[in-house]
């Protein structure tokens, strides 16, 4: 038998991908909950097409159940309406939506929620997340757990504390 005619099938989850219109993107979207740190409670990865407020649920929920002792949630403004509800009712937890100053135009770092910001940055920085490569949610989810492992890894092997560095003199500032 010749065995250069066969071909063996290949398995290929299929995708789940969306496109969110009120964003103007396609792919997935990441739900991610961090402590006041930065560092991971839980991640859900959901089709784009999904409605912010019903992708929240799973991972609200897996906090609920693997980190009992966390009482308060803040969101920002997407996640407002029957979320707070729900997860008042339902988890009993409370959500605090983090809203806008009244008179805010453009971009300003929002106080509290500068931490989910934060840590999608850092996971952003691996190269398997900077872009959607894997082929399922799942997956996705693993490679976020992955970086965060990895992040925290950095961060015990320091061996001290973070600092900022210091003041850098110029060549011009030496006398």
């Amino acid at each position: 038998m010749n065995w250069r005619g066969l071909r063996w099938p290949v398995r290929r989850e299929a995708g789940i991908k969306g496109f969110d219109a009120g964003k103007k993107v396609k792919g997935r979207k990441r739900f991610i909950v961090t402590d006041p740190l930065g560092l991971l409670l839980a991640v859900h990865v959901v089709a784009a097409s999904i409605q912010d407020r019903d992708g929240a649920k799973r991972s609200l929920l897996w906090t609920r159940l693997d980190h009992p002792g966390v009482q308060k949630i803040w969101a920002d403004q997407g996640f407002a309406g029957r979320l707070v509800e729900w997860s008042r009712t339902i988890l009993g937890r409370e959500l605090e939506i983090v809203r806008k100053a009244p008179g805010q135009r453009g971009f300003q770092v929002q106080p509290k929620r500068w931490a989910i910001e934060r840590t999608f940055s850092w996971l952003t920085a691996h190269c398997r997340l900077a872009r959607d490569y894997a082929t399922s949610p799942a997956r996705s989810e693993t490679m976020i757990r992955w970086a965060m492992i990895g992040i925290m890894v950095r961060r015990l092997t320091r061996g001290r504390p973070a600092t900022r560095p210091g003041r850098r003199l110029l060549l011009r500032d030496v006398p």
